[in-house]
């Protein structure tokens, strides 16, 4: 059984799978709930992850709709 990743793999991840466009601008990332069970994290590290990206303006969220990719993503 694979090691959950760490806080910094987790986002480096996510900033992989954005610039190689599996998760394209302005599309929305998987659930919070999706996510956990594919690093194997609990959703609050997913949060804290998801919340260091939109500081950073990679991602954007909207409420009620959920996270979306920036337009321009600034990573």
């Amino acid at each position: 059984m694979p090691i959950p990743p760490t806080m910094t793999e987790l986002i480096q991840d996510l900033l992989r799978r954005i610039e190689v466009g599996e998760f394209q601008p302005g599309s929305q990332i998987p659930s919070t709930k999706q996510l956990s069970d594919h690093y194997d994290v609990s959703p609050a590290t997913i949060h804290r992850a998801v919340a260091t990206l939109r500081e950073q303006g990679v991602l954007v969220g909207r409420p009620g709709r959920g996270v979306f990719v920036a337009e321009a993503a600034q990573h």
